[in-house]
């Protein structure tokens, strides 16, 4: 049987759409042009959301592959590199909520009440996916936790606590999924398992290290040159020492509990070595990953920060629809909601090229080499 010609209006569903921005109202008339402009614009950012959503997925469930295949990087950082451009323009939208006055938006702002952008059951869901832990989240202002926010009135689990819930579920997140990926990194030539890994790797450490404090002691120097006097001197020297201790600490991840401890600064060490012989032909796409992966996240704060002004410009610092502390809140989430932590800190301890400890066994690391391998 031949298929029936397909119309545009019905392959994407236009009159269904266009018939759901009629919010609490029982006709379009009854709507201002600034109330509807609210909803569709939520809706839109929504559909946004769902396409992150699914590239989020597509990418966690590449990285969870042992080992991840080479020739999926590119796929994974053009996935990745979608989600940033999705974030953009779902905060490039906020500039049409701006278009609304004050006076207009408390025109119908009551309706709204006690519901809340809080309880956008996706945006939730990609910072579960993406690897925000439970344990930082910010507290709204009030006594419900986000979980309570995403049930019914009376309690009772709505379509968005089972989806919060379902995404709990839901592992590993891409976060982990990344890191165990990076953790597999061949460092000069060792992957884990190899007899000699952990002394080979703990050298490399080393080394970099050692680099790292000469290329800031060499900073200092030409920083006192412009000292004025003593005590900046002297606060300069503190600061760079400062800077030489805290690149040691990361390196060795004092700050994670020791059982944990070897598998952290492992993979802290890959990210490092990563970035610093990038141009090493099988080291070219790790490094565009963790790129993209710092774009996505710098893209998602920007998102919030953007939010949170917009907010702020159309309604100040009033407590939230929800009962949250409103822009205080989302102010807060921009600022501390930071999922890749380490990828954002190694840029702290980079080092020119010309200090870098010499590389070992950069055989493995070209194009076509018989045998060898970068499996992770």
């Amino acid at each position: 049987m031949a298929r029936q010609p397909t119309a545009y209006w019905d392959y994407i569903k236009l009159e269904e759409l266009l018939a759901l921005q009629g919010g609490l109202a029982a006709s379009d008339g009854e709507l201002t042009n600034d109330e509807v402009m609210f909803i569709a614009i939520h809706q839109i950012e929504e559909l946004w959301l769902k396409l992150v959503l699914r590239e989020l997925v597509t990418a966690r469930d590449l990285f969870r592959q042992v080992p991840v295949p080479e020739q999926s990087l590119a796929a994974a950082v053009r996935g990745i590199d979608r989600m940033t451009t999705l974030l953009r323009f779902a905060g490039d939208h906020f500039a049409v909520m701006e278009t609304m006055t004050t006076r207009d938006y408390l025109a119908f702002r009551d309706k709204l009440s006690p519901a809340s952008g809080f309880q956008s059951a996706q945006l939730r869901e990609i910072e579960i996916l993406a690897g925000l832990p439970e344990g930082e989240r910010i507290p709204l202002g009030q006594e419900k936790s986000y979980m309570q926010m995403l049930r019914n009135h009376d309690g009772s689990p709505s379509s968005a606590s089972r989806r919060v819930d379902a995404r709990l579920a839901d592992q590993p997140t891409l976060r982990e999924a990344v890191d165990e990926w990076l953790y597999r990194t061949p460092i000069q030539g060792s992957v884990p398992g190899d007899p000699d890994d952990a002394a080979r790797v703990a050298a490399f450490v080393a080394a970099y290290g050692a680099a790292h404090a000469a290329s800031a002691r060499a900073a200092l120097a030409l920083a006192l040159e412009a000292a004025p006097g003593p005590e900046d001197a002297a606060r300069l020297e503190a600061r760079y020492q400062r800077e030489i201790e805290s690149a040691a600490a990361f390196l060795a991840a004092v700050e994670v509990p020791v059982e944990r401890r070897p598998r952290a600064s492992r993979v802290r060490a890959a990210l490092v070595f990563i970035e610093s012989y990038r141009e090493l032909p099988l080291l070219a796409w790790p490094r565009a990953v963790i790129d993209a992966v710092v774009a996505f996240e710098q893209a998602f704060v920007m998102f919030r920060q953007r939010h949170a002004r917009m907010v702020e410009r159309v309604i100040g610092r009033r407590t939230g629809t929800g009962g949250s502390a409103g822009v205080e809140y989302l102010d807060q989430t921009a600022l501390r909601y930071r999922i890749f932590r380490d990828v954002w800190a190694v840029r702290t301890i980079l080092v020119p090229e010309r200090v870098l400890p010499a590389l070992e066994r950069s055989e493995l690391y070209g194009f076509f080499v018989p045998g060898a391998t970068t499996a992770r």
